[in-house]
């Protein structure tokens, strides 16, 4: 089943109906269907090629053979190199074709001249009877080889695609469930659609997640490391921060302190995890991201945060086969988890939400000392785009109605704020039930779900 990328389809569509001859960059983090996104889109006849990780000459072949199935007798030939096969390939195509080079990053490993290969080409062959497409998993390598000002590449491409991560409406009509077991689900797999196929495969959330993620032999069991391997060197690092941000470590001298290591050697990582996607950087409402010292990271990545939450501290006793054992415990701390990711999920859609007739900034989450000078915290926060109105708003996981205590809460809150505020301040509430109220704004997953199409 195909969901969504109605936008990068319109893009990659309108590309390769251009008269000049295109390079096209797609790019994004494993398993988010770059690949299954180009077979959707690609036009019949097209030459598609996926590399791995064997020398050149077996590249240079295995393409080759490709190629026959377009080009009668291509593969005849024994091809020295990479700009030989493009001379002799762009020589016997009658039409425009589309070549695309899927996991150009393993080819690149074994021809480091390739990119500068394909720039040459690009600029003197006249004509060029090809669109070139690139895609890659290795969105550090991606960059080096493509985007980087010093890249051959750089500055030649007509469109470049990072396919992201899906919202949680597709994730929802992909597997079929209610808005609150998306909200649920969405806990684990996140908006990557290959996770989604894998848990398709099982009857219930439950047993996915036991099999699919916490079983040794789990399909998901070793994800992290697969996907940091393809793309840093310092995975170890990585792994090491995303491990004590899963344990309740978020700020980042603490995180430091933990390996051992000042925090000036981890900031290019930290870059690295935040530019990916992996982490975000959060910091409280009204404060400059340019110099808050109030720092705290947080774990961006749905599945990787559950991973580092709840595998990699049960790591051994997993290896010993005690999944079902580990699972009951989980579950058990499970809603508590998801209240955090409900609470995410809430903050991303208010910019799209119409509140009281009020359209909203980002929001962010507020902490620190009230004006009574006690701990004071506040879940969402925003100002209207004319900055006369200012969001509060609670959010909550539970079965039950808090209304009430809700209302309470955010009144006493409201006198309490130390930051100027706008004359009209408006209460939110975002919870399970559904409920209404004169004073406060409520909204529940069907809400959220419904408001995220517009994210």
């Amino acid at each position: 089943m195909f969901v969504n990328r109605v936008k990068e389809i319109e893009r990659i569509t309108q590309s390769l109906q251009r008269e000049k001859p295109q390079l096209i960059v797609v790019y994004g983090r494993r398993r988010c269907g770059k690949s299954t996104l180009l077979h959707h889109v690609l036009p019949r006849g097209s030459i598609y090629f996926s590399a791995d990780m064997r020398e050149a000459p077996l590249q240079i072949a295995a393409f080759a053979s490709q190629v026959e199935e377009a080009v009668s007798g291509f593969s005849k030939p024994v091809y020295p190199d990479w700009e030989s096969l493009f001379i002799s390939l762009n020589n016997v195509l009658k039409d425009r074709t589309v070549i695309c080079l899927d996991e150009f990053p393993y080819l690149v490993k074994q021809s480091p001249e390739l990119p500068s290969v394909l720039q040459k080409l690009m600029d003197k062959l006249q004509p060029r009877n090809f669109h070139l497409v690139l895609c890659g998993s290795s969105q550090h390598m991606m960059h080096s080889m493509v985007l980087d000002i010093t890249s051959p590449l750089y500055g030649r491409c007509d469109e470049i695609i990072r396919v992201r991560p899906m919202e949680i409406r597709n994730m929802k009509e992909f597997l079929s469930l209610s808005s609150i077991d998306a909200v649920r689900e969405f806990g684990v797999w996140g908006g990557v659609p290959r996770y989604w196929e894998i848990r398709q495969q099982y009857h219930s959330f439950d047993e996915a997640v036991k099999m699919g993620v916490l079983d040794r032999d789990g399909l998901l069991y070793e994800e992290p490391e697969r996907i940091f391997l393809d793309e840093m060197r310092t995975s170890v690092q990585a792994y090491s921060i995303l491990s004590l941000i899963g344990a309740g470590v978020h700020r980042p001298s603490e995180i430091a302190a933990r390996l051992g290591k000042p925090l000036t050697h981890l900031s290019h990582v930290f870059g690295f995890l935040i530019t990916q996607g992996y982490i975000r950087r959060e910091i409280p409402f009204g404060e400059s991201t340019a110099s808050s010292k109030r720092n705290r990271y947080k774990i961006e990545d749905s599945f990787l945060n559950f991973y580092f939450t709840f595998l990699v501290p049960n790591r051994s006793r997993l290896e010993s086969d005690m999944s079902s054992v580990v699972w009951r415990e989980t579950k058990k701390a499970y809603d508590q988890y998801i209240s955090f990711v409900w609470e995410d999920l809430c903050r991303k859609v208010v910019p799209c939400m119409d509140i009281e007739g009020v359209r909203f900034n980002p929001a962010r989450r507020w902490w620190g000392g009230g004006l009574d000078k006690k701990p004071l915290e506040i879940d969402i926060v925003a100002t209207s785009l004319d900055n006369d109105c200012l969001l509060i708003a609670e959010v909550k996981w539970t079965d039950r109605n808090c209304l009430d205590e809700v209302i309470e809460s955010l009144n006493r809150k409201a006198g309490n704020i130390p930051f100027k505020k706008p004359g009209r301040i408006i209460r939110a509430l975002f919870q399970k039930v559904p409920a209404t109220h004169p004073e406060i704004s409520v909204f529940t997953p069907d809400d959220i779900i419904e408001y995220s199409l517009e994210v």
